[in-house]
């Protein structure tokens, strides 16, 4: 695989979780993911050792689904009403490649807006994709948030 058809196979996969979470396809979201997939919003900035220390989020598949179950419920505070969103992606760099994977660090500006208030967050994300029955999947995806150290509110969607 070359850099370049690395990097667009990624941002083809990227923009479309973008697309998904911002649209509410939460369950298509689902999809994206290998069923061993780790989704990380780690408290600690410069924290690689996810499963032994605190984090926003660790979810594996059933965490993923019961995150989703929940903004579709409507029955959390938190997700009612269900936030609407926007991210802009960029400053995409290829990590790693090989045939069947491929690491991507990159940029996140998410605005979310729930309830007359407006809420911003920036992150670096890396996505770990790999390819399984011809499609690429998310294997991992880590967002450590600019602010992660701060208070953080409402944290209830998908960044």
């Amino acid at each position: 695989m070359t850099p370049d058809s690395a990097l667009f196979t990624a941002m083809s996969v990227i923009n479309l979780e973008g697309d998904l979470l911002d649209q509410g396809e939460f369950n298509t979201w689902l999809e994206l993911w290998q069923h061993d997939g780790l989704y990380v919003v780690p408290i600690d900035p410069a924290e690689t050792d996810f499963k032994n220390t605190l984090n926003y989020a660790c979810d594996d598949h059933h965490m993923r689904e019961k995150r989703v179950r929940r903004l579709y419920s409507g029955e959390s505070i938190s997700t009612t009403p269900r936030a609407r969103t926007l991210r802009t992606l960029s400053r995409f760099r290829v990590l790693e490649s090989a045939e069947d994977s491929i690491v991507v660090r990159g940029a996140q500006s998410l605005w979310e807006h729930r309830k007359g208030h407006s809420r911003h967050y920036a992150a670096d994300i890396t996505w770990h994709l790999q390819q399984q029955d011809g499609r690429w999947l998310i294997q991992q995806k880590v967002i450590r948030l600019v602010n992660s150290d701060d208070v953080l509110h409402s944290i209830g969607y998908i960044l």
